[in-house]
């Protein structure tokens, strides 16, 4: 079949034992791969009810029919399992150099199970896979782990493509939104993706081969990418992502009051300028840096000029980082922010939710539930927070299981701020209602990717403080993000990739039917099969709720959300994706 492999790799990490497994075309076009097979995957491979931390939690590696091709914003991975953070679905995504090394192996999928006697690390190859003793690397962080699975565990030529998956220290001790990461700086962040790894004891993944993906009309893809890349060097969201990357949403989110802060009882802070895109590189030495196959490069490779982390050499950070460092922790100097995403990146851990529950520690001190020497803009205790989190040390080993047990510790559950046990990213939906319907809704928790609803918002595509239309639109979005996800596209490609484009160029890889209203059915499909997941998983429509502290508190400029429009939106969302009032699908089919 054109586009996909048709083949799947098992990797038993128990027993030392993998298959190679045929997959039928049905699955491969009722899913287009990526997120639908790996959901697919899931509702048939993990039992229902399983430990995110047990042996039987599948954990699963994917390429997009995209990956390795000419395709702009193809080189991206998709991580897939239970996650050990919200107890749910879990996905997460990495872009970089090493997807097209894993894609190189020759699979639509890896699936791991299994638990380790020992840590080990996994050599995956167009054959299979070769098992290695990983002991001495077990605490390393996560770049010196990457150097050493490259280094010892890639197989000589002649396979083209090599890369690694890692895990850092926070992984290990089971921190629960650890991560996976590659090519240094780049992670599949959220929901605890890297703690499920850890509970196997597979400290890294080297993907390796030559294999390539056949398309249906070849010819027709360089021509695509040839008129796509043209079309691109003008357009006004390359130019600005290029130029600052996500840094720039700093100056937007607090101009538009919806740059959370002081642990989300501000939409602004005075010290945003300090952070700015601007201001940082004007006062270090930043530059451009994109994945493979790009030209958006958003990515920002800085080194530090001035204060005490001069030298400091990084991949960021991204708006998420400063937003929840920056932002809800008050740190005011970007040199901190840099200093506490490099911490992150080595140990391995989710940068916003280390930010939130930083923040979350420090509302707790401030009301009397913790002693515990650590306040608004203290740098340095954030940092030794951060440690202790990874170490799972004192207030840490607390922290270290999530938002939700937290809160529960403290007596501070109506104060904590996630949606299904997962934290906002840095867009306020008291400002942006149409993101508090999607943090709801979102499959992981309260994800701003899955929709990426604030930028119709910001763009003024559909007024900010509206209920009504919210729903309808904001399927729109997630239906076509949904395929991004199958294809595994890079997100800031989403003006450029429309719906007309999608179907062109997904019918020149796979040959498959693309017209618009056969990809929102394949959409439709992985989002039921989706909620089918969660609800298997003991989720009820009550997770589909904004926490307390932003249904009842307005921002100091007055900006509200009302438990009223929440339930209005939610509603309409529910009868537009023809869900019952409790949110279950009607839909039957075979996953």
């Amino acid at each position: 079949m054109f586009g996909f492999y048709g083949r799947i790799l098992i990797i038993d990490v128990s027993n030392e034992t993998f298959e190679i497994r045929p997959l039928p075309e049905e699955p491969l076009a009722e899913c287009l791969g990526g997120k639908g097979l790996a959901t697919r995957l899931l509702l048939e491979m993990n039992p229902p009810g399983v430990d995110p931390l047990g042996p039987e939690n599948r954990l699963i590696f994917a390429t997009g029919p995209f990956c390795g091709t000419r395709l702009w914003g193809g080189s991206r991975y998709g991580v897939f399992t239970k996650s050990p953070l919200t107890h749910l679905y879990c996905e997460s995504y990495s872009g970089g150099k090493m997807p097209e090394a894993l894609d190189a192996a020759g699979f639509d999928a890896v699936v791991i199970h299994g638990q380790a006697s020992r840590p080990m690390a996994l050599s995956v190859h167009p054959e299979g896979c070769v098992f290695h003793d990983a002991s001495d690397l077990w605490g390393m962080d996560n770049f010196t782990a990457e150097d050493e699975a490259l280094k010892r565990f890639a197989a000589p030529a002649p396979y083209a493509r090599r890369g690694a998956a890692v895990i850092g220290p926070a992984a290990e001790n089971l921190v629960r939104f650890s991560i996976i990461s590659n090519d240094y700086w780049r992670c599949a962040g959220r929901a605890g993706a890297g703690a499920v790894m850890g509970s196997k004891r597979i400290k890294a993944v080297v993907f390796q081969g030559d294999r390539k993906r056949r398309m249906a009309n070849p010819e027709g893809v360089s021509a695509f990418a040839k008129a796509f890349a043209a079309a691109g060097k003008d357009n006004p969201g390359v130019k600005a992502y290029k130029a600052f990357g996500t840094t720039m949403m700093v100056a937007i989110m607090n101009t538009a009051g919806a740059f959370p802060a002081r642990y989300w009882s501000q939409g602004t802070c005075d010290h945003w300028e300090r952070l700015s895109g601007e201001t940082y590189h004007k006062e270090h030495d930043v530059q451009p840096h994109a994945c493979l196959k790009c030209f958006m490069a958003c990515g920002r490779m800085a080194t530090l000029r001035t204060g005490r982390h001069a030298g400091l050499k990084l991949e960021g950070p991204e708006y998420e980082t400063i937003y929840a460092f920056g932002g809800l922790c008050m740190i005011e100097e970007m040199e901190e922010v840099v200093h506490l995403n490099d911490l992150c990146d080595r140990l391995g851990m989710d940068t916003i939710t280390a930010g939130n529950l930083c923040a979350f520690a420090i509302e707790a001190v401030r009301r009397g539930r913790l002693d515990y020497p650590i306040d608004y803009g203290d740098a340095d205790a954030v940092a030794a927070l951060v440690e202790k989190i990874a170490r799972r040390e004192g207030l840490g080993a607390i922290l270290a299981d999530g938002i939700v047990p937290a809160a529960r510790h403290f007596g501070l559950e109506d104060l904590a701020v996630h949606v299904k046990g997962l934290e906002p990213a840095g867009y306020d939906p008291r400002v942006l209602k149409g993101m508090g319907l999607a943090y709801a809704t979102s499959d992981r928790g309260a994800c701003h990717l899955r929709t990426t609803f604030y930028k119709p918002e910001l763009a003024r595509m559909i007024p900010a403080d509206a209920v009504e239309g919210k729903a309808a639109m904001l399927i729109d979005f997630e239906d076509r993000l949904t395929l991004f996800d199958c294809l595994i596209l890079c997100r800031f490609y989403r003006d450029m990739y429309t719906w007309e484009k999608l179907s062109e160029s997904i019918g020149l890889v796979t040959g498959l039917p693309s017209d618009k209203a056969a990809l929102a059915a394949v959409a439709g499909h992985v989002a039921d099969m989706t909620r089918r997941f969660n609800l298997r998983e003991g989720m009820t429509a009550e997770a589909d709720r904004l926490p307390p502290l932003l249904l009842k508190n307005p921002l100091p400029s007055g900006h509200a959300l009302s438990e009223e429009e929440m339930a209005f939106m939610l509603a309409d969302y529910y009868r537009l994706r023809g869900w019952d009032e409790q949110g279950a699908p009607a839909s039957e089919r075979h996953p």
